[in-house]
């Protein structure tokens, strides 16, 4: 799964430590998603997208080997 989070962290011109805040987790976390290190729970997806007032599917990109 690939996320456009970096894009729309800088359309909002906010860091990855201020959107850890509203969605209250560590910035690492943040960076671990960005990163496709880690995929987010179905919450903090939610959390992520209303944040961006975009949908999840917006923000969240399934891959077809996913």
């Amino acid at each position: 799964m690939k996320n456009t989070i970096r894009i729309e962290r800088a359309v909002l011109n906010i860091t990855q430590a201020e959107l850890a805040e509203k969605v209250q987790v560590s910035r690492q976390t943040i960076n671990a998603i960005e990163s496709n290190k880690y995929i987010p729970s179905t919450i903090l997806a939610l959390k992520i997208a209303r944040v961006f007032q975009k949908n999840v599917e917006a923000v969240f990109i399934l891959e077809p080997e996913d």
